[in-house]
């Protein structure tokens, strides 16, 4: 299922691997510690405050508050032909942060530290291993999936 995100997950096996599928069918989501109650996005399999193991996903609204942004002008390999574009770092309201390319909803003069955005997954269909990414949005926008499960 991690090769949706461009990338070939070499690993037989991953606590987090349902992650990608929940994200295919139109939810995103979190981990949350069941020993201690920490939360983390993206999910993680072991916890970073006790380090246990035992975790549960929950589902995050993707609304945020932006850390911080940067204006990416000179790109890395195999991005050059979409620059200048903006990306931000996002604290989740349900915990975790994210980083996320600005969408078209938001314009580069109304981008503030502090604002609320809305983090919405991108999902890449037409293409036979479905890529992913996120942008940042006006609070309220929307996307939906149909579940496949």
């Amino acid at each position: 299922m991690f090769k949706w995100f461009g990338k070939v997950n070499y690993t037989p096996y991953t606590k987090v691997s349902d992650f990608a599928q929940y994200l295919k069918d139109g939810h995103l989501m979190g981990s949350r510690c069941k020993k201690c109650g920490a939360t983390s996005f993206p999910p993680r399999a072991d916890c970073g405050a006790c380090m246990s193991g035992d975790f549960e996903f929950y589902e995050l609204s993707g609304k945020g508050k932006l850390h911080t942004f940067t204006k990416i002008v000179a790109a890395p390999t195999g991005f050059e032909d979409v620059t200048p574009y903006i990306v931000g770092v996002v604290d989740l309201e349900e915990g975790g942060k994210a980083l996320a390319w600005f969408g078209d909803t938001i314009p580069e003069e109304g981008i503030q530290i502090g604002m609320e955005v809305q983090m919405v997954p991108r999902i890449f269909e037409e293409l036979e291993e479905i890529k992913v990414y996120y942008s940042l949005e006006q609070p309220g926008t929307t996307w939906a999936k149909t579940d496949s499960r």
